[in-house]
């Protein structure tokens, strides 16, 4: 695996990102889109988990226009505040865009086959809602998607492979919220949905105390089958 630090020139602005690519091509490739702690450790653990299984994996600095590069730690109680303060500032119409920009160039990215995928966690798994509404984006998979029921008006556009893997056991998105979704979006054809009645916020962030390997490993294995679904 080989991973780089890149600059990627959007239509107004420069944002960050880190970049995993497998051993061989041309393969298809895949936008993680970060939680609220920017590009850290943990996204870049789950860049190298696509890597290693045949993707380009790419992590966007999402709150570049809040100040960009910032990776804050969410297990440090004083970095909460700050955290919250951007994501509670953050400009989803912005973002996405954003994100449409770094999946066109992904299509054209050396190595790459031409589709792209995305997948999300919390805050990036609304940004993959978003994004199979809004583009043309190949498959989308949202880990725990916060805020998805404040955009529930765009499930008619929702027009893209997507799956969604709801923790049971989520204080930020509680059972009601996701059961109100469930009701909205699952009898799509294009449409998957898995849950985990155990798992809490955060089940795949590896190191949290909300980690559960057992459903992030079933989450993951289910993941990439969905990927090599629409990403060969």
């Amino acid at each position: 695996m080989r991973t780089e630090s890149i600059k990627l020139s959007l239509s107004d602005g420069e944002m960050s990102a880190y970049v995993a690519y497998p051993e061989k091509s041309p393969v298809g490739a895949i936008i993680a889109i970060m939680e609220i702690w920017g590009v850290d450790n943990t996204m870049k653990a789950h860049a190298h988990e696509f890597a290693d299984a045949g993707y380009i994996c790419l992590v966007p600095d999402l709150f570049w226009r809040l100040g960009p590069d910032v990776i804050l730690d969410a297990d440090n109680p004083d970095d909460w505040i700050t955290s919250l303060d951007r994501y509670y500032h953050f400009d989803y119409d912005l973002g996405a865009k954003d994100m449409e920009e770094t999946m066109q160039y992904l299509r054209n990215i050396k190595g790459g086959n031409g589709k792209v995928g995305a997948v999300g966690y919390c805050l990036g798994g609304k940004m993959c809602y978003l994004m199979s509404c809004r583009t043309d984006i190949d498959c989308a998979v949202a880990y725990y998607g916060t805020y998805i029921e404040h955009a529930i008006s765009e499930a008619p556009h929702l027009s893209q492979p997507f799956m969604l893997h709801q923790a049971l056991s989520d204080t930020w998105v509680p059972p009601a919220i996701c059961h109100f979704i469930e009701t909205k979006i699952a009898d799509k054809p294009n449409v998957v949905i898995h849950k985990y009645p155990d798992a809490e916020h955060a089940f795949a962030r590896q190191g949290a105390n909300s980690y559960s390997a057992p459903e992030a490993e079933q989450a993951l294995g289910l993941s990439l089958s969905f990927f090599d679904d629409h990403l060969h």
